[in-house]
């Protein structure tokens, strides 16, 4: 009975020694981690609109919107030690908070280095999406005025990458304004090509 309580004792005592050691090393490398990301501090990818060429824009009385558009859009990884992992990246045209467009999925795995600037041109298409009547009146009285105000957004999924170790998932969401206004030859609502230099930064949440 002596010796088994000795044995049992023993080996209780071993389990907590090895409980403890795994529980330091935890807390040691979360603790490296926490140091690392205090010491780099990632800081948001920049975004900038450069152009838009509008090849559709058309309202019609049913309230459906024809929306067709090509789209330069550049970002830049501003991090000197830390690269940008994007998993999923979708980009979509709004108009006061309605999406106008269907999202357009980049292809995944994106991975941006130090420093990295990365171009995107994607096209955003939405023919015939329903609009309340309400948000259809709202943009007759801006077709009236001859300018619209579309925003671009972006909404990806991202890491932050340093050396082999990489984050967890972070939200990326990307607003960028663009003003279409009009001529005497190009009257809304527009059909043809017609192409809107921005050079815009756009505002940007992580």
């Amino acid at each position: 009975m002596g010796y088994g309580h000795c044995h049992d004792h023993s080996r209780k005592k071993l389990y907590r020694r090895i409980l403890i050691g795994v529980g330091a090393i935890v807390v040691l490398v979360l603790f490296a981690i926490f140091l690392v990301w205090i010491i780099l501090r990632p800081t948001t990818p920049e975004f900038v609109l450069q152009d838009t060429t509008l090849n559709a824009f058309n309202l019609s009385q049913a309230c459906l919107l024809t929306t067709c558009m090509q789209i330069t859009i550049s970002t830049r990884n501003r991090n000197e030690r830390i690269g940008i992992y994007y998993e999923h990246v979708d980009i979509y045209a709004s108009y006061r908070n309605q999406q106008i467009t269907k999202a357009t999925e980049l292809p995944r795995g994106i991975y941006m280095g130090q420093g990295e600037i990365t171009v995107w041109s994607p096209l955003l298409n939405g023919n015939s999406m329903p609009i309340s009547p309400y948000l259809a009146a709202v943009m007759s009285e801006d077709f009236n005025a001859d300018i619209v105000l579309v925003n671009i957004k972006v909404s990806a999924k991202l890491k932050w990458k340093v050396g082999t170790w990489m984050s967890g998932d972070y939200h990326l969401i990307v607003n960028c304004p663009a003003y279409f206004t009009s001529s005497k030859q190009d009257v809304f609502p527009l059909s043809v090509g017609i192409k809107y230099p921005f050079g815009r930064s756009c505002s940007v949440e992580v």
